[in-house]
């Protein structure tokens, strides 16, 4: 995964946009982006005119932070979605989607992306009853995902099911919070993905 050391909520001001990287703290009056909704440095409230390939390139850098991923990672996936038959930019967030990581937060079972990587690692997921501790293991349409039996009552989980009201949980999982698993129903319809993303510019950004 990738590294960031410096604030993560920085990130957030400099796409312009909540990408939810502390979870429960994102919806709070706590929250650095509705503080401070502007990108951070000194010449941050300055008005910029952006040249094409720059938009392009905050399109790409806000989708990459928004699942974090590293540049590496996620060229990857642009190369499996233009490998595709399906639309290059629809696919390649339907590859993010799929992730396990984002599974596990978008169901509920953690209190962020970062915090469910770190979940996975520990083997506190199941996925078709069988242990997976890869976060970019992509799941398929009828998996289930599951939390171990000895992992229910980690404090994370439990918090993130907690949590997990402030978001929506979109229809193509199914959450079931009382039996700690949740149904990939079918893989994502472009308007079942929220990332608030033009997903055209990253396409061309990598077609250069």
């Amino acid at each position: 995964m990738s590294c960031v050391n410096s604030s993560v909520c920085k990130l957030c001001r400099r796409e312009n946009t909540k990408l939810f990287l502390k979870g429960d703290r994102c919806f709070t009056d706590k929250c650095a982006f509705e503080r401070r909704p502007y990108p951070p440095g000194q010449h941050g409230q300055s008005r910029l005119k952006f040249s094409e390939y720059a938009l392009q390139l905050r399109e790409k850098q806000k989708a990459k932070r928004y699942y974090g991923l590293s540049e590496k990672q996620f060229r990857k996936y642009f190369h499996s979605a233009d490998a595709s038959k399906g639309i290059t930019g629809t696919e390649l967030l339907r590859f993010l989607e799929l992730r396990l990581d984002n599974v596990v937060y978008t169901l509920g079972y953690a209190n962020s992306r970062r915090e469910a990587r770190q979940l996975i690692g520990h083997n506190h997921f199941l996925v078709n009853g069988k242990r997976v501790n890869i976060a970019s293991y992509i799941v398929k349409k009828g998996d289930v995902v599951e939390v171990a039996q000895a992992s229910r009552e980690v404090t994370k989980v439990q918090a993130g099911i907690q949590a997990v009201a402030r978001r929506t949980i979109p229809s193509w999982l199914d959450a079931d919070h009382a039996a700690f698993k949740g149904t990939v129903k079918d893989v994502p319809a472009r308007d079942e993905i929220s990332i608030p993303v033009e997903e055209s510019m990253i396409v061309e950004y990598y077609s250069r």
